[in-house]
């Protein structure tokens, strides 16, 4: 982790995002001798925090749970007890989260990153704009409960940025997007001045997330790769989320190159992603419209018209398929628990019974 905290500011835990809310909420672990942390980087059982005395590397040990989305990761904060070993101890209530299915692909989700304020979706200008992944990432971004903001990097390397910006555009309904350069340090000012608190960069690998980065620390802490010409992808060099404190206040962290990024339950970030679609479907003549054959279709009527694309209804669908999978997958594993906790708890009881009988 870039030694970037060894001096605490004078503002203590407030510019790394403490509160007086979070304060309140810490009465009773500051009167057990807990102090507040913020997990910076989460790495083999241990994690790197910082805390209003300085950086501390803390165990997680107490923290341990099989559920993924429970596990704590860079942004949380956490109850830390300090001494000789210092340990993690209880994570506090999350107001934000980036959550996709698990790369196992089981029925679990994976936290990306916790209590985030704008998720920054970075998108290179030096290939091909991917329709398709900018919808996932962005309804994986409205459902963490940040803002989104479309980043489009490498303006550099393109002579036509305006017309991907329209692309995008019409992709992304009441997302701000802006074009930048971290080579020329184009609009890198408009971009700082539009973040503030907690701040991820999300993307694949090579879209320019690191020396987006880099930029806006205004130092080379971030390390960055080559990219291939031929498809404009990178290797992944981050390798682990990562949260550094910025310039004028706030922090950022970036994560890894996703090259596959996966839904979790994220019904209300499609509503918003495909906003328009949403509107048009409440005007079908049928509640359940299918909005393939049948008559009064709303949906149908808007793309015969030339007003919406097979594309995009293919991208909805597509979407509303694979979050709906998720939450299946997400509730049969819950009634799984549920019945083995029931199964525990009868053999249990059996077990008491027939001690006692032997008694009697």
């Amino acid at each position: 982790m870039p030694n970037l905290f060894t001096n605490p500011s004078e503002d203590g835990l407030s510019r790394f995002g403490w509160t007086e809310t979070l304060d309140n909420s810490f009465t009773e672990h500051r009167e057990a001798g807990l102090v507040p942390a913020r997990i910076a980087r989460v790495d083999r059982g241990l994690c790197d925090t910082v805390t209003e005395s300085g950086p501390v590397r803390a165990a997680l040990t107490a923290l341990y749970s099989p559920d993924p989305l429970l596990a704590p990761c860079t942004g949380d904060w956490a109850a830390l007890r300090p001494g000789p070993e210092p340990e993690l101890v209880a994570l506090l209530p999350r107001h934000s989260a980036i959550v996709r299915s698990s790369a196992s692909r089981t029925s679990h989700g994976q936290v990306l990153a916790a209590n985030i304020d704008t998720v920054v979706v970075v998108v290179s200008l030096a290939a091909p704009l991917d329709a398709a992944r900018l919808e996932r990432l962005l309804a994986i971004a409205w459902d963490s409960g940040a803002r989104p903001l479309i980043v489009l990097t490498k303006a550099d390397l393109t002579t036509d940025p305006a017309a991907v910006h329209a692309e995008a555009g019409a992709l992304a309904p009441g997302v701000d997007i802006l074009v930048t350069s971290a080579a020329t340090g184009r609009n890198i000012d408009a971009l700082t001045a539009l973040l503030s608190g907690t701040t991820v960069l999300l993307g694949p690998s090579g879209a320019g997330k690191s020396s987006l980065g880099n930029a806006l620390l205004g130092d080379e802490l971030l390390a960055i790769g080559e990219v291939r010409a031929k498809d404009g992808k990178g290797r992944h060099t981050t390798v682990r989320r990562e949260l550094v404190p910025l310039p004028g206040g706030g922090v950022l962290i970036d994560t890894p190159g996703l090259r596959a990024i996966s839904l979790y339950d994220a019904a209300d970030g499609l509503e918003q992603v495909f906003a328009e679609i949403e509107r048009l479907a409440r005007d079908c003549r049928f509640g359940d419209c299918s909005h393939d054959t049948e008559p009064g279709c709303a949906v149908r009527a808007a793309i015969e018209a030339g007003e919406l694309t097979e594309r995009r209804l293919g991208s909805y669908r597509k979407l509303q398929r694979e979050n709906a999978w998720a939450a299946s997958r997400t509730d049969a594993r819950l009634r799984g628990e549920r019945a083995n906790r029931q199964k525990a708890i009868t053999s249990h009881l059996r077990a008491t019974y027939k001690f006692r009988d032997r008694q009697s």
